[in-house]
């Protein structure tokens, strides 16, 4: 498959160069292909529902036993059926999910009360085939808004899942869920606690309509360390702030964004308060954040991943403001794409962010060639800084001031090829 060849070279990649916190390993991605890269209890279905042609377009993932679970949602007026079901769903069984099903190649975003009952049907049928109750299932989709689901072939896929085991990989169940997206995102922790080894594993989907305010696409994370809801979502609330909340590829945010979590009950809990707790959060951090760095690299059309950091702000706000403004301009994204050191882009965003700063007393740094000094001081190397532009990889660090607030965030380059996906996203 083509895709899982690029997302081996796409996400070993970014692994080698990440720094992985202590405590936790890293599995090899070539396992990813399978079944045991899950943790234990867990299992995943994939199916072709005729949503998108000749691709997986259904995906599936079970737990054995029920599982606390959390989850945000996207905070766009017009959210999708699914996402006011998988609300209701947390409500009533935070404490016993057993599975999240999730279609791709279509929103069911702005199709009424017909979208509502389809979205209902899925959970029903997903319960039906797995031996559920509805209401222990986490219901998402995603792709083109405003077409109703073919719920006759949807139906027809699920079923399907009765016939046979649950056996398919984690790559397989990342390509599932993919839409514009150019290969599978997925990967899985090895975390040491104080009772033993837990496993951290999660899948991702995302390229386009890709902006912060709430998760920016959907993830799904899995693990067998056994943690409360309330510790749970505490945790991914927090995590999700830092990593899917912390990247942008076009400033859009979707109808569908959602992402979730199911911890399965083990031999020992993990506590509030405790050293393990602090270990698990980290890894779950470092994992969402991978992922959401793979959403940026293959943003649709990107051939670069830029981290706009601010620090020297006032206030943590005004830095995220900034950051914010900065990685979200198209002007400094174009000139990203054409290797541009154009400094005066990302001070005249910062400009207008509402973040309160002196622009007298701003610097800017590619890497770390400083290409701005306080009192606009502009001195540098402008084949140097086209070396660093042109990497595929590399940071921008914004310093407005002396103040103690800081920001980060993964944007990426706008180029033409962006252009021509988005307009014919539906032919």
């Amino acid at each position: 498959m083509k895709s899982l060849h690029k997302a081996y070279s796409a996400i070993e990649k970014l692994a080698a160069g990440t720094s992985w916190p202590e405590h936790t390993t890293p599995l090899s991605i070539r396992d990813a292909s399978k079944k045991q890269f899950w943790p234990k209890g867990f299992s995943a279905g994939t199916a072709h529902a005729g949503i998108k042609p000749g691709k997986r377009d259904l995906m599936v993932i079970t737990s054995d036993e029920p599982s606390s679970a959390a989850a945000v949602f996207t905070r766009n007026l017009c959210s999708a059926a699914p996402v006011t079901l998988s609300k209701e769903h947390l409500k009533q069984s935070a404490s016993s999910m057993r599975a999240i099903v999730c279609n791709s190649g279509n929103a069911n975003a702005a199709t009424g009360s017909r979208g509502v009952a389809d979205a209902k049907t899925m959970a029903e049928k997903t319960a039906e085939v797995l031996g559920l109750r509805p209401r222990d299932i986490l219901v998402s989709s995603t792709g083109v808004i405003g077409v109703p689901l073919p719920m006759d072939r949807i139906n027809s896929a699920l079923d399907s899942f009765s016939a046979v085991l649950l056996e398919d990989s984690c790559a397989d169940a990342a390509e599932a869920i993919m839409t514009t997206d150019t290969f599978p995102k997925f990967f899985a922790l090895d975390v040491s606690v104080s009772f033993g080894s837990v496993r951290l594993c999660g899948i991702a989907k995302g390229s386009g309509m890709i902006c912060p305010d709430m998760a920016t696409m959907l993830a799904f994370l899995v693990t067998d360390a056994n943690i409360g809801h309330s510790l749970l979502q505490e945790m991914l609330s927090k995590a999700n702030e830092r990593s899917f909340n912390s990247i942008t590829v076009d400033g859009d945010t979707s109808t569908n964004d959602m992402v979730a979590i199911l911890s399965k009950a083990g031999s020992k809990e993990i506590l509030p308060g405790t050293r393990d707790a602090d270990i698990f959060y980290t890894a779950l951090e470092s994992l969402m954040t991978f992922l959401a760095k793979l959403i940026v690299r293959d943003g649709e059309g990107a051939t670069k991943l830029a981290t706009i950091r601010v620090e020297g702000a006032v206030a943590d706000t005004d830095a995220q403001k900034a950051a914010r403004t900065v990685a979200n301009s198209n002007l400094v994204k174009t000139a990203l794409h054409g290797e541009d050191a154009n400094w005066g882009r990302i001070i005249a965003a910062a400009g207008r962010s509402g973040a309160v700063f002196n622009p007298a007393n701003v610097s800017i740094k590619f890497n770390d060639l400083v290409i701005l000094k306080p009192g606009y001081v502009s001195e540098f190397s402008e084949k140097e800084a086209k070396k660093i532009l042109s990497r595929s990889e590399y940071k921008i660090t914004i310093t407005l001031g002396n103040g103690p607030g800081n920001a980060v965030l993964h944007t990426c380059d706008l180029s033409k090829e962006y252009v021509d996906i988005n307009g014919s996203y539906r032919t």
